[in-house]
């Protein structure tokens, strides 16, 4: 089993990220019809579809400019909140990694909390907000738990998708307290939030990246 992602294996993430997302487009758009701008699916589609593009151009060999590139151009490209949000963690994430060309389990956990706390810094969103914090944030414990009983980067990885799919199932029943959401008040509740379910599939497609490169 791989003991490192390698930058390979982040494009090959971002690239199932970006097949994720398109295919399941309708599916956000749905998701944020209900308590957001109806644009979730289209905007996370044309980001991803924006990055893929730039690292098919010129993919950077360390992991501090892979991911800053990819941050950089979901700013520049994906409207609404989530361009400034999931620029912000892989811009932080490109930080901490450093110049570096493959990170263990330690390091992508150090990584994603990073970008953790830079959304939270943006965003300002806590647990029951009703956010992508609210599955984002139980994937990345998820993580750095699995580095802490010393689990690999496949086992770490997984738990942390299965994490964030509960994290954003337990967003339906919620009375969103942040965002687009907040102004519907109680008529936000019943709805499974947008942000929550991108989050899972990006964590998903970490998994199926650390596993296919294994």
């Amino acid at each position: 089993m791989a003991e490192t992602i390698s930058t390979a294996t982040v494009v090959d993430w971002i690239t199932r990220f970006r097949d994720a997302v398109t295919e399941k487009r309708d599916w956000l758009t749905e998701l944020d019809s209900a308590i957001g701008d109806a644009d979730h699916g289209a905007n996370m589609t044309r980001g991803m579809a924006a990055v893929v593009e730039k690292l098919g151009s010129a993919s950077p060999a360390t992991m501090d400019e892979l991911l800053k590139s990819v941050g950089m151009t979901l700013v520049s490209s994906v409207g609404g909140a989530s361009g400034p949000l999931y620029g912000t963690l892989f811009l932080r994430m490109g930080m901490t990694a450093g110049a570096v060309t493959e990170l263990d389990a330690a390091a992508l956990a150090a990584a994603l909390r990073a970008g953790l706390d830079g959304i939270v810094a943006r965003g300002k969103a806590e647990a029951g907000d009703k956010t992508l914090f609210d599955a984002m944030a139980p994937a990345v414990d998820a993580v750095e738990a699995g580095v802490e009983r010393g689990a690999g980067l496949a086992d770490a990885t997984r738990a942390a998708a299965k994490a964030a799919a509960v994290g954003r199932d337990s967003t339906t029943p919620l009375v969103a307290r942040k965002g687009r959401a907040s102004y519907l008040g109680e008529r936000s509740a019943g709805h499974l939030d947008p942000g929550a379910a991108s989050v899972t599939l990006l964590f998903e497609t970490l998994a199926d990246a650390v596993a296919g490169s294994s």
